[in-house]
């Protein structure tokens, strides 16, 4: 099994990680220009093609149907990262850091989640492995983590936890630490989700360090964005609903990979798509109020 005696694939796997860590760190993304917006996304596509590149590889180690799960497992953890996001914009300009700053942040912050996140993974595959009762537990808590994110209130709003923070000026330790809590907290909802698809703990994992990897990059690409996603977080609620119950009635009911793939694909397009819209349409009304009020003064 590719989760058990291939440590060539681990280690191969890690050396990689590495590599792009440190090239991701050197990227000049933290500048308020167009060309590091550009460079951003650029990165960020990059890293998507390798995560897919990857999974082709896979497919011709393991077969079709592991790929998929990882292919699954990385589009579920890609799309919450973007949910994570959402709090970084709003740690960052809440305890006013710079955009230098955040850079260094993140970076500290994406590396200490890799580790927290291997952790998570392995206590989360034990556990199944040996009390199969912890996949309802599992299950409950993704459905828990969906119904609190189709029932809060839109994002900006600063954590309680995080308001008590008064980090001094310079001081950069509170905020990396602010951002691995909050990725502790999104780890919680996050592994069992990608757990709801496979049990593999090398798809589980690389899954998950592929999606983290691309955080910094996303984060400065979109960070203009994230304002127009509005209905995201409702789309992600009724994702960690829908890996909730097939995590909970997988006794019964059997889902096929490509079946969670098209559902999980179909939920981030309509909330993506219809937020697009509205944006663009209260974004349309404002142009035509602005037009209406200088036809008036003249």
């Amino acid at each position: 099994m590719i989760g058990g005696g291939e440590w060539s694939w681990w280690i191969g796997f890690h050396i990689a990680v590495v590599v792009l860590l440190i090239a991701d760190s050197f990227l000049p993304v933290h500048k308020q220009d167009r060309r590091s917006h550009v460079l951003s996304w650029l990165w960020t596509a990059c890293l998507v093609l390798m995560a897919f590149a990857f999974a082709g590889w896979i497919s011709m180690k393991e077969g079709h149907a592991t790929a998929l799960q990882f292919v699954a497992g990385y589009t579920i953890e890609m799309s919450l990262s973007i949910d994570n996001l959402f709090v970084f914009l709003v740690i960052f300009q809440g305890f006013q850091v710079s955009a230098k700053s955040q850079q260094k942040a993140l970076v500290w912050g994406v590396g200490g989640a890799i580790v927290l996140r291997a952790l998570f993974i392995a206590l989360g595959v034990t556990l199944l492995h040996h009390f199969e009762w912890i996949t309802y537990v599992f299950g409950a808590v993704l459905l828990w983590a969906g119904w609190r994110l189709l029932s809060q209130p839109a994002h900006g709003v600063l954590p309680s936890w995080l308001r008590k923070m008064h980090p001094k000026e310079g001081s950069l330790l509170p905020i990396i630490l602010a951002v691995e809590m909050t990725d502790v907290m999104f780890a919680i909802d996050s592994i069992p989700a990608v757990l709801a698809v496979s049990r593999d703990p090398f798809v589980v994992y690389t899954s998950n360090i592929a999606a983290i990897l691309g955080l910094r990059s996303l984060y400065f690409a979109m960070s203009s964005l994230l304002d127009r996603l509005r209905y995201l977080h409702y789309g992600l609620g009724v994702l960690l609903g829908f890996v909730g119950l097939k995590m909970i009635t997988a006794k019964w009911i059997d889902v096929s990979i490509i079946t969670s793939l098209v559902v999980i694909g179909a939920i981030l397009a309509i909330t993506t798509i219809a937020s697009l819209i509205a944006g663009k349409g209260e974004s349309g009304k404002g142009t035509e109020g602005h037009s209406g009020g200088v036809e008036s003064g003249e």
